[in-house]
């Protein structure tokens, strides 16, 4: 009966998701876009990564422990940005990505324009959303979160990271867009490097950012359709044909 009853709740999950994945594509289908269905991460005990560790103990004018071993990092090294876990990988930002889709099964969707459909929108906070976005011969990291910046107040929070240097990431902009029911919601900006916590784009709010309220309005049976594009810059642009 255990061994049925697993069976059968794996069957369910699997027609709710291709279920998910159908209703996605007769949607954007006839703009054209590739739908990637994005189920969520979800950690009772949210441990901050330790960029924030780090960012919270200076703050409080407290200096992280030292130990032997890190007197002699590597400062080329990247810690993990992969939001919502604990995750003591470091390696440098060409095995960002193969790090990302074979520990943490981060799926990756090809082209100009694509559409974040994150389910499962009345899980409690915190919960992360994440995908990986390859155009133009870079990978993007998209991550939407769910969180409490104010007791009892949930928000969403949704952001492009670039698994580059800052550099990099300032030749290029991202839209986000919401697009339901008659209404439309739009952000620009440029993207962030991952070499900066996820955790500061979200305090800082450099960021789309949804009350519970607004996201039930862009919402569909609890699933948020997100279009993205990402593009040159203009100044970028305009250096290339000088």
């Amino acid at each position: 009966m255990l061994f049925f009853t697993q069976c059968f709740g794996a069957v369910l999950d699997l027609i709710h998701l291709r279920f998910q994945h159908y209703k996605a594509k007769r949607v954007f289908s006839a703009a054209g876009q590739l739908v990637c269905v994005v189920n969520p991460t979800h950690s009772l005990k949210y441990a901050p990564t330790r960029c924030a560790a780090a960012q919270t103990s200076t703050e409080q004018g407290v200096l992280p422990p030292c130990h032997h071993h890190e007197a002699v990092h590597d400062p080329q090294l990247v810690p993990c940005t992969c939001p919502l876990f604990s995750c003591p990988w470091e390696g440098h930002l060409e095995v960002v990505v193969s790090h990302l889709r074979q520990t943490h099964r981060i799926n990756i969707l090809q082209g100009a324009e694509i559409v974040f459909l994150a389910t499962d929108m009345h899980l409690p906070a915190p919960t992360d959303w994440i995908i990986m976005h390859s155009c133009l011969g870079h990978q993007f990291l998209l991550v939407l979160r769910k969180q409490e910046k104010y007791e009892g107040h949930p928000q969403f929070f949704a952001t492009m990271m670039l698994i580059g240097t800052p550099t990099q990431a300032d030749n290029f902009t991202y839209r986000l867009e919401l697009n339901r029911n008659q209404r439309r919601l739009k952000w620009e900006a440029t993207p962030r490097s991952v070499l900066e916590c996820v955790d500061s784009v979200i305090s800082d709010g450099d960021c789309l950012v949804l009350n519970t309220s607004l996201a039930q309005l862009f919402s569909d049976n609890g699933s948020l359709a997100i279009g993205i594009a990402i593009t040159t810059s203009k100044v970028h642009n305009a250096e290339a044909e000088m």
